[in-house]
Protein backbone atom coordinates (compact mmCIF):
# COMPACT_ATOMS: atom_id res chain seq x y z
CA UNK A 1 0.00 0.00 0.00
CA UNK A 2 2.60 2.46 0.79
CA UNK A 3 4.70 2.11 -2.13
CA UNK A 4 1.31 2.80 -4.41
CA UNK A 5 0.69 6.16 -2.13
CA UNK A 6 4.69 7.10 -3.00
CA UNK A 7 4.00 6.36 -6.61
CA UNK A 8 1.27 8.83 -6.92
CA UNK A 9 2.80 11.44 -4.52
CA UNK A 10 6.22 11.36 -7.09
CA UNK A 11 3.46 12.44 -9.89
CA UNK A 12 3.63 15.66 -8.57
CA UNK A 13 5.81 17.91 -9.99
CA UNK A 14 6.24 21.87 -9.25
CA UNK A 15 3.81 22.70 -11.68
CA UNK A 16 0.78 21.85 -10.20
CA UNK A 17 1.82 24.13 -7.40
CA UNK A 18 2.08 27.14 -9.54
CA UNK A 19 -1.54 28.64 -8.54
CA UNK A 20 -0.14 28.38 -4.61
CA UNK A 21 1.84 31.81 -4.49
CA UNK A 22 -1.35 34.18 -3.46
CA UNK A 23 -2.65 31.80 -0.84
CA UNK A 24 -1.71 32.47 2.72
CA UNK A 25 -1.55 29.60 5.68
CA UNK A 26 -4.92 30.50 6.11
CA UNK A 27 -6.08 30.21 2.93
CA UNK A 28 -4.95 27.07 2.06
CA UNK A 29 -7.64 24.81 0.29
CA UNK A 30 -7.71 21.63 -1.75
CA UNK A 31 -5.65 23.02 -4.51
CA UNK A 32 -7.64 22.02 -8.07
CA UNK A 33 -3.84 21.77 -9.51
CA UNK A 34 -3.47 18.51 -7.57
CA UNK A 35 -6.54 17.08 -8.64
CA UNK A 36 -5.43 14.44 -10.44
CA UNK A 37 -3.13 13.61 -6.69
CA UNK A 38 -5.95 14.21 -4.65
CA UNK A 39 -8.33 11.75 -7.09
CA UNK A 40 -6.03 8.92 -6.98
CA UNK A 41 -5.51 9.44 -3.20
CA UNK A 42 -9.40 9.16 -2.79
CA UNK A 43 -9.50 5.95 -4.95
CA UNK A 44 -7.16 3.95 -2.86
CA UNK A 45 -8.35 5.08 0.90
CA UNK A 46 -12.00 3.99 -0.65
CA UNK A 47 -10.99 0.69 -1.74
CA UNK A 48 -8.88 0.75 1.46
CA UNK A 49 -12.01 1.63 3.82
CA UNK A 50 -14.26 -0.90 2.31
CA UNK A 51 -11.98 -3.91 2.39
CA UNK A 52 -14.05 -6.70 4.11
CA UNK A 53 -12.23 -7.23 7.43
CA UNK A 54 -12.47 -3.44 7.82
CA UNK A 55 -15.87 -3.18 7.33
CA UNK A 56 -16.64 -5.68 9.58
CA UNK A 57 -14.13 -4.50 12.12
CA UNK A 58 -15.96 -1.20 11.94
CA UNK A 59 -19.39 -2.57 12.88
CA UNK A 60 -18.19 -4.64 15.32
CA UNK A 61 -16.11 -1.70 17.07
CA UNK A 62 -19.80 0.64 16.78
CA UNK A 63 -22.03 -2.94 17.70
CA UNK A 64 -20.14 -2.99 21.07
CA UNK A 65 -20.22 0.31 21.87
CA UNK A 66 -23.98 0.67 21.23
CA UNK A 67 -24.33 -2.22 23.36
CA UNK A 68 -22.49 -0.44 26.62
CA UNK A 69 -23.96 3.65 26.68
CA UNK A 70 -22.61 5.69 28.70
CA UNK A 71 -23.75 9.41 29.08
CA UNK A 72 -21.45 12.75 29.22
CA UNK A 73 -18.39 12.47 30.79
CA UNK A 74 -19.30 8.77 32.35
CA UNK A 75 -17.37 7.47 28.90
CA UNK A 76 -14.90 5.40 30.52
CA UNK A 77 -15.60 1.55 29.07
CA UNK A 78 -15.69 3.96 25.75
CA UNK A 79 -12.52 5.47 26.06
CA UNK A 80 -10.74 2.58 26.73
CA UNK A 81 -11.88 0.66 24.10
CA UNK A 82 -10.99 3.47 21.93
CA UNK A 83 -7.47 2.94 23.72
CA UNK A 84 -7.31 -0.43 23.04
CA UNK A 85 -8.18 -0.04 19.48
CA UNK A 86 -5.06 2.66 18.91
CA UNK A 87 -2.82 0.72 20.81
CA UNK A 88 -3.36 -2.54 18.64
CA UNK A 89 -3.00 0.52 16.03
CA UNK A 90 0.01 1.73 17.24
CA UNK A 91 -1.35 4.84 17.20
CA UNK A 92 0.09 7.27 20.27
CA UNK A 93 -2.45 9.02 22.37
CA UNK A 94 -3.50 10.87 25.93
CA UNK A 95 -5.74 9.82 28.10
CA UNK A 96 -7.48 11.05 29.96
CA UNK A 97 -8.46 14.90 28.62
CA UNK A 98 -11.70 15.99 29.88
CA UNK A 99 -11.83 13.72 32.32
CA UNK A 100 -13.20 10.83 29.50
CA UNK A 101 -11.73 11.99 26.18
CA UNK A 102 -8.98 10.41 24.00
CA UNK A 103 -6.50 12.33 21.60
CA UNK A 104 -4.85 10.25 19.27
CA UNK A 105 -1.78 11.77 16.78
CA UNK A 106 -0.50 10.09 13.44
CA UNK A 107 1.98 11.44 10.95
CA UNK A 108 5.36 13.80 11.96
CA UNK A 109 4.49 14.97 15.04
CA UNK A 110 5.41 18.51 13.59
CA UNK A 111 3.27 21.09 12.19
CA UNK A 112 0.76 21.63 9.89
CA UNK A 113 -1.45 20.38 12.24
CA UNK A 114 -5.22 18.79 10.57
CA UNK A 115 -7.52 17.64 13.39
CA UNK A 116 -10.50 15.49 12.91
CA UNK A 117 -13.10 14.49 15.98
CA UNK A 118 -15.77 12.18 16.89
CA UNK A 119 -17.71 12.33 20.29
CA UNK A 120 -18.58 9.48 22.37
CA UNK A 121 -21.52 9.79 24.24
CA UNK A 122 -25.10 8.16 24.45
CA UNK A 123 -28.76 9.59 25.72
CA UNK A 124 -31.08 9.05 29.11
CA UNK A 125 -32.68 7.23 26.76
CA UNK A 126 -34.65 3.73 26.63
CA UNK A 127 -33.84 1.64 23.43
CA UNK A 128 -37.28 0.39 22.33
CA UNK A 129 -36.06 -1.27 18.88
CA UNK A 130 -35.35 -5.09 19.30
CA UNK A 131 -32.11 -6.68 17.88
CA UNK A 132 -29.05 -8.24 18.85
CA UNK A 133 -27.45 -5.25 19.34
CA UNK A 134 -29.57 -3.66 21.71
CA UNK A 135 -28.40 -1.56 24.75
CA UNK A 136 -27.61 -3.78 27.56
CA UNK A 137 -28.10 -0.38 29.79
CA UNK A 138 -31.66 0.30 31.02
CA UNK A 139 -32.15 3.90 30.40
CA UNK A 140 -29.13 4.65 28.32
CA UNK A 141 -28.87 4.72 24.18
CA UNK A 142 -26.52 5.75 21.16
CA UNK A 143 -29.49 7.48 20.10
CA UNK A 144 -27.91 9.83 18.09
CA UNK A 145 -25.10 7.84 16.47
CA UNK A 146 -22.41 8.89 18.22
CA UNK A 147 -21.45 5.25 17.90
CA UNK A 148 -21.08 5.49 14.34
CA UNK A 149 -19.08 8.54 14.77
CA UNK A 150 -16.69 6.64 16.91
CA UNK A 151 -16.28 3.58 14.47
CA UNK A 152 -16.01 5.63 11.76
CA UNK A 153 -12.91 7.84 12.64
CA UNK A 154 -11.23 4.59 14.28
CA UNK A 155 -11.39 3.22 10.69
CA UNK A 156 -10.41 6.67 9.46
CA UNK A 157 -7.42 6.63 12.07
CA UNK A 158 -6.44 2.70 10.59
CA UNK A 159 -6.06 4.40 7.15
CA UNK A 160 -3.97 6.96 8.30
CA UNK A 161 -1.46 4.87 10.31
CA UNK A 162 -0.80 2.90 7.02
CA UNK A 163 0.10 6.29 5.49
CA UNK A 164 1.48 7.95 8.46
CA UNK A 165 4.97 8.00 6.42
CA UNK A 166 3.51 9.95 3.63
CA UNK A 167 1.77 12.21 5.98
CA UNK A 168 2.98 15.73 5.24
CA UNK A 169 2.06 16.97 9.14
CA UNK A 170 0.31 16.10 11.61
CA UNK A 171 -3.35 14.12 12.42
CA UNK A 172 -5.01 14.85 15.70
CA UNK A 173 -7.68 12.14 16.13
CA UNK A 174 -10.18 13.96 19.06
CA UNK A 175 -12.57 11.02 20.68
CA UNK A 176 -14.78 13.90 23.38
CA UNK A 177 -16.95 13.41 25.74
CA UNK A 178 -20.12 15.57 26.34
CA UNK A 179 -21.42 16.43 23.16
CA UNK A 180 -24.99 15.91 24.40
CA UNK A 181 -24.92 18.66 27.35
CA UNK A 182 -22.71 21.17 25.28
CA UNK A 183 -19.58 20.45 27.78
CA UNK A 184 -17.11 18.11 26.20
CA UNK A 185 -15.80 20.52 23.49
CA UNK A 186 -15.31 23.43 25.76
CA UNK A 187 -13.38 20.89 27.99
CA UNK A 188 -11.45 19.94 25.45
CA UNK A 189 -10.11 23.33 24.27
CA UNK A 190 -9.17 24.38 27.50
CA UNK A 191 -6.79 21.05 28.30
CA UNK A 192 -5.09 21.95 24.64
CA UNK A 193 -6.52 19.78 22.09
CA UNK A 194 -6.55 22.62 19.32
CA UNK A 195 -2.95 23.75 20.23
CA UNK A 196 -1.29 24.32 16.86
CA UNK A 197 -4.38 22.87 14.91
CA UNK A 198 -5.07 24.84 11.47
CA UNK A 199 -8.21 23.09 10.59
CA UNK A 200 -10.64 20.94 11.83
CA UNK A 201 -13.38 18.76 10.48
CA UNK A 202 -16.30 16.62 11.80
CA UNK A 203 -19.52 14.77 10.82
CA UNK A 204 -22.65 13.27 12.22
CA UNK A 205 -25.00 10.47 10.50
CA UNK A 206 -28.59 12.10 9.94
CA UNK A 207 -31.84 9.83 9.00
CA UNK A 208 -32.75 12.82 7.01
CA UNK A 209 -30.58 12.31 3.74
CA UNK A 210 -30.28 8.94 2.24
CA UNK A 211 -27.02 6.38 2.85
CA UNK A 212 -24.45 7.78 1.08
CA UNK A 213 -25.60 11.19 0.82
CA UNK A 214 -23.79 13.86 1.87
CA UNK A 215 -24.86 17.91 2.72
CA UNK A 216 -23.21 20.75 3.98
CA UNK A 217 -22.86 24.24 3.30
CA UNK A 218 -20.80 27.17 3.80
CA UNK A 219 -20.84 29.73 6.66
CA UNK A 220 -23.41 29.86 9.07
CA UNK A 221 -24.86 26.22 9.22
CA UNK A 222 -26.38 25.22 12.38
CA UNK A 223 -27.86 27.79 14.24
CA UNK A 224 -26.20 28.81 18.32
CA UNK A 225 -28.29 27.44 21.05
CA UNK A 226 -28.52 29.24 24.27
CA UNK A 227 -30.49 28.40 27.44
CA UNK A 228 -31.51 30.69 30.34
CA UNK A 229 -33.05 30.19 33.44
CA UNK A 230 -35.08 32.92 35.47
CA UNK A 231 -35.94 33.54 38.93
CA UNK A 232 -38.39 36.13 39.68
CA UNK A 233 -38.82 37.55 43.41
CA UNK A 234 -41.61 38.83 45.30
CA UNK A 235 -42.79 39.19 48.48
CA UNK A 236 -45.71 36.55 49.12
CA UNK A 237 -48.23 36.10 50.80
CA UNK A 238 -52.38 35.60 50.56
CA UNK A 239 -54.23 35.84 47.33
CA UNK A 240 -56.91 37.03 49.06
CA UNK A 241 -55.30 40.44 49.65
CA UNK A 242 -53.02 40.97 46.65
CA UNK A 243 -52.14 44.46 47.67
CA UNK A 244 -49.74 43.42 50.82
CA UNK A 245 -48.21 40.95 48.05
CA UNK A 246 -45.46 41.75 45.14
CA UNK A 247 -46.87 39.04 42.51
CA UNK A 248 -44.15 37.14 40.74
CA UNK A 249 -46.16 35.05 39.18
CA UNK A 250 -47.38 38.48 37.35
CA UNK A 251 -43.96 39.66 36.19
CA UNK A 252 -42.89 36.15 34.85
CA UNK A 253 -46.15 35.64 32.66
CA UNK A 254 -45.66 39.58 31.11
CA UNK A 255 -41.51 38.61 30.74
CA UNK A 256 -43.08 35.16 28.92
CA UNK A 257 -45.12 37.48 26.44
CA UNK A 258 -42.61 40.40 26.32
CA UNK A 259 -40.04 37.86 25.31
CA UNK A 260 -42.33 36.60 21.93
CA UNK A 261 -41.77 40.42 20.67
CA UNK A 262 -38.14 40.11 20.62
CA UNK A 263 -38.85 38.14 17.29
CA UNK A 264 -41.99 39.60 16.09
CA UNK A 265 -40.98 43.16 16.25
CA UNK A 266 -38.04 43.71 16.75
CA UNK A 267 -36.53 41.21 14.50
CA UNK A 268 -35.55 41.15 10.20
CA UNK A 269 -38.41 38.43 8.97
CA UNK A 270 -35.34 37.33 6.73
CA UNK A 271 -32.94 36.69 9.99
CA UNK A 272 -33.86 33.64 11.51
CA UNK A 273 -34.17 33.82 15.02
CA UNK A 274 -35.86 31.76 17.88
CA UNK A 275 -36.89 32.38 21.76
CA UNK A 276 -39.00 30.27 23.28
CA UNK A 277 -39.92 29.67 27.04
CA UNK A 278 -40.41 26.14 27.58
CA UNK A 279 -40.83 25.88 31.84
CA UNK A 280 -42.89 27.95 33.86
CA UNK A 281 -42.65 27.23 37.72
CA UNK A 282 -44.24 29.47 40.83
CA UNK A 283 -46.17 28.54 43.92
CA UNK A 284 -47.64 25.11 45.50
CA UNK A 285 -51.02 26.33 46.31
CA UNK A 286 -54.08 27.88 45.27
CA UNK A 287 -54.16 30.26 47.39
CA UNK A 288 -50.84 31.60 48.47
CA UNK A 289 -48.76 34.18 46.38
CA UNK A 290 -45.65 32.82 46.07
CA UNK A 291 -42.38 34.52 46.92
CA UNK A 292 -40.71 33.16 43.53
CA UNK A 293 -41.45 32.08 39.98
CA UNK A 294 -39.00 30.60 37.71
CA UNK A 295 -39.11 30.32 34.22
CA UNK A 296 -36.62 28.77 31.65
CA UNK A 297 -36.39 29.01 27.93
CA UNK A 298 -34.18 29.05 24.55
CA UNK A 299 -32.68 31.15 21.96
CA UNK A 300 -31.44 30.46 18.96
CA UNK A 301 -29.90 32.30 15.81
CA UNK A 302 -27.39 31.81 12.96
CA UNK A 303 -25.24 34.83 13.30
CA UNK A 304 -22.71 35.13 16.72
CA UNK A 305 -22.84 38.87 16.83
CA UNK A 306 -26.93 37.92 17.01
CA UNK A 307 -26.38 35.35 19.61
CA UNK A 308 -24.87 37.47 22.11
CA UNK A 309 -27.26 40.52 21.31
CA UNK A 310 -30.14 38.06 21.75
CA UNK A 311 -29.21 37.11 24.99
CA UNK A 312 -28.73 40.84 26.12
CA UNK A 313 -31.85 41.60 25.02
CA UNK A 314 -33.66 38.71 26.82
CA UNK A 315 -32.04 39.86 30.28
CA UNK A 316 -33.52 43.11 29.53
CA UNK A 317 -36.74 41.87 29.18
CA UNK A 318 -36.78 39.76 32.00
CA UNK A 319 -35.59 42.32 34.33
CA UNK A 320 -36.95 45.24 33.03
CA UNK A 321 -40.52 42.96 33.43
CA UNK A 322 -40.28 42.35 36.70
CA UNK A 323 -39.18 45.70 37.88
CA UNK A 324 -42.43 47.13 36.50
CA UNK A 325 -43.87 44.76 38.75
CA UNK A 326 -41.53 45.47 41.25
CA UNK A 327 -39.87 41.90 41.38
CA UNK A 328 -36.33 41.50 40.93
CA UNK A 329 -34.99 38.83 38.78
CA UNK A 330 -31.87 36.60 38.38
CA UNK A 331 -31.04 35.17 35.44
CA UNK A 332 -28.34 32.36 34.55
CA UNK A 333 -27.54 31.97 31.08
CA UNK A 334 -24.70 28.82 31.34
CA UNK A 335 -23.94 25.88 33.38
CA UNK A 336 -24.21 22.20 32.84
CA UNK A 337 -28.20 22.39 33.04
CA UNK A 338 -28.09 25.13 30.79
CA UNK A 339 -25.21 24.82 27.87
CA UNK A 340 -24.92 27.69 25.61
CA UNK A 341 -23.51 26.98 21.74
CA UNK A 342 -22.67 29.37 19.87
CA UNK A 343 -23.79 28.48 15.86
CA UNK A 344 -21.65 26.15 13.98
CA UNK A 345 -20.44 28.76 11.20
CA UNK A 346 -18.44 26.47 8.44
CA UNK A 347 -15.33 28.32 6.75
CA UNK A 348 -15.79 28.63 3.52
CA UNK A 349 -12.36 27.67 2.12
CA UNK A 350 -12.73 24.65 4.46
CA UNK A 351 -16.16 23.70 3.33
CA UNK A 352 -15.06 23.79 -0.44
CA UNK A 353 -12.12 21.18 0.79
CA UNK A 354 -14.45 19.08 2.57
CA UNK A 355 -16.85 19.43 -0.65
CA UNK A 356 -14.44 18.57 -3.12
CA UNK A 357 -13.36 15.70 -0.85
CA UNK A 358 -16.86 14.32 -0.50
CA UNK A 359 -17.66 14.36 -4.70
CA UNK A 360 -14.48 11.87 -4.81
CA UNK A 361 -15.67 10.04 -2.30
CA UNK A 362 -19.41 9.83 -2.93
CA UNK A 363 -19.90 11.43 -6.54
CA UNK A 364 -21.49 14.61 -7.53
CA UNK A 365 -24.79 13.43 -7.27
CA UNK A 366 -24.85 12.46 -3.79
CA UNK A 367 -23.38 16.00 -2.42
CA UNK A 368 -25.70 18.45 -1.39
CA UNK A 369 -26.03 21.79 -0.07
CA UNK A 370 -27.67 21.37 3.02
CA UNK A 371 -30.46 24.18 4.05
CA UNK A 372 -29.52 25.64 7.49
CA UNK A 373 -30.73 24.12 10.61
CA UNK A 374 -31.85 25.02 14.02
CA UNK A 375 -30.29 22.26 15.90
CA UNK A 376 -27.27 23.12 17.15
CA UNK A 377 -24.24 20.84 18.09
CA UNK A 378 -20.96 21.45 20.39
CA UNK A 379 -18.50 21.31 17.36
CA UNK A 380 -19.45 25.05 16.91
CA UNK A 381 -16.92 25.87 19.96
CA UNK A 382 -14.11 24.29 17.69
CA UNK A 383 -15.01 26.31 15.06
CA UNK A 384 -14.59 29.63 17.05
CA UNK A 385 -11.15 28.70 17.58
CA UNK A 386 -9.74 27.16 14.12
CA UNK A 387 -11.28 27.29 10.72
CA UNK A 388 -13.22 23.97 10.18
CA UNK A 389 -16.26 22.25 8.93
CA UNK A 390 -19.27 19.77 9.69
CA UNK A 391 -20.50 17.73 7.23
CA UNK A 392 -24.08 15.67 7.38
CA UNK A 393 -23.66 12.27 6.07
CA UNK A 394 -26.81 10.64 5.62
CA UNK A 395 -28.11 6.79 6.68
CA UNK A 396 -31.82 7.09 5.40
CA UNK A 397 -32.35 3.23 4.53
CA UNK A 398 -35.74 1.96 4.92
CA UNK A 399 -34.63 -1.62 4.80
CA UNK A 400 -32.39 -1.34 7.58
CA UNK A 401 -34.99 0.10 9.27
CA UNK A 402 -32.85 3.66 9.67
CA UNK A 403 -35.71 5.92 9.52
CA UNK A 404 -36.11 7.37 12.88
CA UNK A 405 -34.43 10.83 13.68
CA UNK A 406 -32.10 11.43 16.30
CA UNK A 407 -32.86 11.35 20.16
CA UNK A 408 -36.08 8.62 19.15
CA UNK A 409 -35.92 5.18 20.80
CA UNK A 410 -35.71 3.21 17.55
CA UNK A 411 -33.23 5.55 15.85
CA UNK A 412 -30.56 2.95 14.16
CA UNK A 413 -28.27 3.88 11.01
CA UNK A 414 -27.24 1.96 8.24
CA UNK A 415 -23.80 0.82 8.95
CA UNK A 416 -23.11 0.24 5.17
CA UNK A 417 -21.87 4.03 5.48
CA UNK A 418 -19.38 3.28 7.73
CA UNK A 419 -16.66 3.08 5.07
CA UNK A 420 -17.98 6.42 3.54
CA UNK A 421 -17.45 8.15 6.70
CA UNK A 422 -14.20 7.12 7.73
CA UNK A 423 -12.71 7.63 3.88
CA UNK A 424 -13.83 11.20 3.91
CA UNK A 425 -11.97 12.05 7.50
CA UNK A 426 -8.63 10.20 5.86
CA UNK A 427 -8.88 11.56 2.60
CA UNK A 428 -9.90 15.29 3.99
CA UNK A 429 -6.96 15.08 6.80
CA UNK A 430 -4.56 13.64 4.28
CA UNK A 431 -4.84 16.31 1.64
CA UNK A 432 -5.40 19.25 3.52
CA UNK A 433 -1.81 18.83 5.01
CA UNK A 434 -0.39 17.86 1.69
CA UNK A 435 -2.40 20.51 -0.09
CA UNK A 436 -1.45 23.32 3.14
CA UNK A 437 2.42 21.97 3.18
CA UNK A 438 2.85 22.21 -0.69
CA UNK A 439 1.23 25.37 -1.39
CA UNK A 440 2.63 27.13 1.49
CA UNK A 441 6.03 25.74 0.46
CA UNK A 442 5.69 28.11 -2.63
CA UNK A 443 4.44 31.02 -0.99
Amino acid sequence: MGILLLSILMVVTPVYFCCCVQLSFQESCLNPFLQELNSSLAEHVIRFANEPEIVTWMKMIRRKIHENPELAFEEFSTSSMIRHELDQMGVKYRWPVARTGVVGTIGSGSPPFVALRADMDALPIQEMREWEHKSQVDGKMHACGHDAHIAMLLGAAKILQQLRNHLQGTVILIFQPAEENGEGAKEMIREGVLDNVSAIFGLHVLNKYSSGTVASRPGPFLAGCGSFKAVIRGKGGHAAFPQESIDPILAASTSIISLQNIVSRETDPLDSKVVSVTIMQGGDEFNIIPESATIVGTFRTFSRKNFYALRKRIEEVIKGQSAVHRCSAEIEFDGEEHPTLPPTINDERIYEHVRQISRMIVGEENTELAPSFMGSEDFAVYLEKVAGSFLLLGVRNEKAGSVYPPHNPYHTIDEDVLPIGAAIHATFAFSYLLNFTKCSHYL
